[in-house]
């Protein structure tokens, strides 16, 4: 069950996520002023990402992919890039896009022009985002 709501929940993400992303590329292109709009727009992102986060740990931890690792040990993990992929490769990088959102929204709060603060959710966010879809795990989500 909670495979299946990392799942679905992974959908709401990717969409506000990419909106995040399009707006903030929109407003950077446009020089639009920075609004509190905006603002809900990449928070709201950064919450579900962190959501997803969370879910995702506990994902882990209650998977068979988890409980097989226990088993067979690392250097077997390491090299199985079946067993890899979800268990080292997939949490390592959505970790580090979380940090990237975190950090891209920490650091536009302390720009000074609305451009600087478009860019920075532009730059940190679509980074983010490009990891996170490069390392969906695509055979795994569509078996669901």
């Amino acid at each position: 069950m909670t495979k299946m709501i990392h799942s679905y929940w992974a959908y709401i993400v990717l969409l506000i996520l990419i909106f995040a992303v399009v707006n903030a590329i929109i407003g950077l292109s446009s020089k639009k002023e920075f609004k509190p709009k905006d603002l809900r727009i990449s928070l709201f992102a950064l919450i579900t990402s962190h959501i997803q986060l969370i879910i995702g740990f506990i994902a882990f931890y209650t998977s068979n992919f988890y409980t097989t690792m226990r088993s067979v040990g690392m250097g077997e993990v390491m090299k199985n890039s079946e067993l890899r992929k979800p268990l080292i490769e997939h949490p390592l990088m959505i970790i580090i896009a979380i940090v990237l959102i975190t950090i891209g929204f920490s650091k536009h709060k302390k720009k000074t022009t609305d451009s600087a603060k478009f860019k920075t959710i532009t730059i940190f966010y679509g980074i983010a985002l490009l990891l996170i879809l490069g390392m969906i795990p695509w055979g795994l989500w569509f078996s669901n």
